[in-house]
C-alpha cells in the first residue's frame, strides 16, 4: 500500500491488487495513509493455485487492471 501511495504522489499510476481476503486490512491501511486507490482484488486463496488457475485470475483481473490504469 506504501508502494501504491508513493507511486501516485509522484504522478504515476498505480494499482493495487490483492485477494478479497485483504479487502478490509487494504481499506483500513488506505484510509490511515490518507487515499484512497485504484483496486483490484482477486480470489482468495491464491498460495496453493496451479499456474492454470493463476493464469484465469489473471486474465480476469487484467481488464479492471487496464481501466483502473488508464481512467483519469
Amino acid at each position: 500500500m506504501h508502494d501504491i501511495s508513493d507511486a501516485e504522489a509522484r504522478g504515476l499510476p498505480a494499482v493495487f491488487v490483492a485477494s478479497n481476503e485483504f479487502r478490509v486490512a487494504a481499506s483500513a491501511q488506505a484510509r490511515a495513509l490518507g487515499f484512497s486507490p485504484a483496486s483490484v482484488f482477486v480470489p482468495h486463496p491464491i498460495q496453493d493455485r496451479t499456474d492454470d488457475e493463476m493464469r484465469a485470475y489473471a486474465d480476469a483481473a487484467y481488464a479492471g487492471l487496464v481501466a483502473a490504469l488508464t481512467s483519469a
